[in-house]
């Protein structure tokens, strides 16, 4: 189903969304390890070369995390397709990056490196905006299926819960409960890459259309859903 985006790339709530996404403080911030290790694991499920976490800013798209083009801070909106696809309320998927298949923006950069996929679900807040994105990108031309959208949909899920945990503990001081918060995390993190490493080789690939793979992925998502959860009750509200 193509994606069907609106004619203007700045959206009409666009002052509020600036507001939350510079309320959680985490727009153009160093490295941390946690949202590494998400990219790594979305490069690892959905065998693409290339994941990020975006934060989509009033002129700029940075990337907080970035697997298979580091040393790549962001974009220029105008360029980034992260930009266009915080627009629409469902997941976006791309098999190609033609004029024609978002008007909205410059696909110049993402031809020049040979792309020729994307994917992305918005990190979603709790007040509802959308301030980045959770994307997979490749070179080959393909699509996602429902099991895989639903996959990228609870990852992105995941990644907006960690942003709001890490701006509850960094409002009330708890800078060490905040790594000691990633630290568990990235256990739960790295254990997930194994068991996907695993699969990857038993299987010759990820394929999360198989039901025993899809059951066994989905459960490690849970998983980490759990850790949030219990760290989100503990943590005093910064509201």
């Amino acid at each position: 189903m193509p994606n069907i985006f609106p004619d203007r790339l700045v959206p009409e709530n666009e002052v509020a969304r600036l507001r939350a996404l510079h309320m959680y403080q985490i727009v153009n911030t160093t490295p941390e390890k946690i949202f590494d290790d998400y990219v790594a694991w979305a490069a690892q499920l959905f065998n693409t070369p290339i994941s990020l976490i975006s934060f989509v800013d009033e002129d700029y798209v940075h990337f907080k995390a970035v697997t298979g083009a580091e040393g790549v801070p962001g974009l220029v909106r105008t360029d980034s397709m992260c930009s266009a696809a915080i627009l629409l309320d469902a997941p976006v998927v791309t098999a190609d990056y033609s004029a024609e298949s978002c008007r909205l923006i410059s696909t110049d950069v993402a031809q020049a490196f040979g792309l020729n996929f994307y994917a992305g679900s918005a990190l979603r807040m709790p007040d509802g905006a959308r301030i980045g994105m959770m994307a997979v990108i490749g070179r080959e031309h393909r699509t996602l299926s429902g099991a895989e959208e639903e996959v990228l949909t609870r990852l992105a899920h995941l990644v907006s819960q960690t942003v709001e945990l890490r701006f509850q503990y960094l409002h009330n001081q708890q800078d060490d409960q905040w790594q000691d918060a990633q630290q568990e995390l990235a256990e739960t993190l790295d254990d997930n890459a194994t068991l996907t490493r695993y699969l990857n080789t038993r299987n010759h690939g990820i394929n999360l259309d198989d039901t025993e793979v899809q059951d066994l992925v989905l459960r490690r998502l849970t998983g980490v859903g759990k850790v949030l959860e219990r760290r989100m009750r503990e943590v005093p509200s910064a509201a």
